[in-house]
């Protein structure tokens, strides 16, 4: 981290002498557009990429406690995309949308540019994402659900809740931490994602997927300005930061389930 910003307040192209440059690098970074446009990137992936996954996951981890048949495959199926590379599971996305001779644009008959359209490379991006991290989210709902005591739920059974109203005043209410768990490591997540995006798009059409760390990326080895990629990290360092933070405060005063 020291080294990071360190290296914000010099000039170097990975090959020559390292030039101090004070706060020229924040000023340029701080007034470039490019930059701006990939926090708005960043922010929209954020917003597509964590409300989604939340409620598949909570969904998802809903129906797995109920232990039907085969319940066991399927928690173990959701779990299979995320513990692979993402790197190869954006390959094999690329692949399956490709306009021409994927299979998506096989099933539908007509050629779409999934990637290359710029309305919709970054929903498709976030869709891939959502596919990826819902089993993530949806293990930490389903130890959330099964830690809560059956006692509970068994008097709200017999005072004639019914399902929904089960869920709604005794369930979800005490799967508030998790909940605020999976939204703080969803959003860290998300703010940081890179293979996916430089897999599918590279940050195209348009610059529509060229989130923060993409533009870290390109900006350090693509155009060999290593002190703006700097300043770009320490941005993103100071706002994932401040998102802990409050997850800190929160589990502080928060250790364990409860109804309020």
């Amino acid at each position: 981290m020291f080294v990071v910003l360190w290296l914000s307040l010099h000039s170097w192209d990975l090959l020559g002498p390292i030039r101090y440059v004070g706060l020229s690098n924040w000023r340029s970074v701080l007034t470039d557009e490019t930059f701006g446009t990939s926090m708005i990137a960043t922010l929209a992936f954020i917003l597509l990429v964590v409300p989604l996954q939340t409620v598949l996951g909570l969904l998802a981890a809903t129906l797995l406690a109920v232990n039907l048949p085969a319940s066991g495959f399927f928690r173990t199926l959701y779990v299979l995309p995320w513990i692979c590379s993402p790197l190869a599971i954006a390959v094999l996305w690329k692949w399956i949308l490709a306009p021409t001779d994927g299979a998506v644009s096989t099933v539908l008959g007509r050629p779409v540019e999934w990637l290359t359209d710029p309305t919709l490379a970054l929903p498709v991006v976030s869709a891939v994402t959502v596919w990826t991290n819902v089993g993530y989210v949806t293990l930490f709902f389903l130890a959330g659900i099964l830690a809560i005591p059956r006692d509970i739920q068994n008097a709200a059974r017999t005072d004639g809740a019914t399902t929904w109203q089960r869920f709604r005043y005794v369930t979800f209410p005490m799967l508030r931490p998790t909940l605020f768990f999976v939204l703080v490591t969803g959003i860290v997540s998300a703010a940081q994602v890179f293979d996916t995006v430089y897999a599918l798009t590279g940050g195209g059409p348009q610059g529509r997927t060229d989130v923060i760390a993409h533009r870290i990326y390109a900006e350090a080895f693509g155009a060999a300005a290593v002190g703006r990629a700097a300043v770009m990290a320490v941005v993103l360092f100071v706002l994932l930061l401040g998102v802990t933070l409050v997850q800190h405060v929160y589990f502080r005063r928060r250790i364990s389930y409860d109804l309020v």
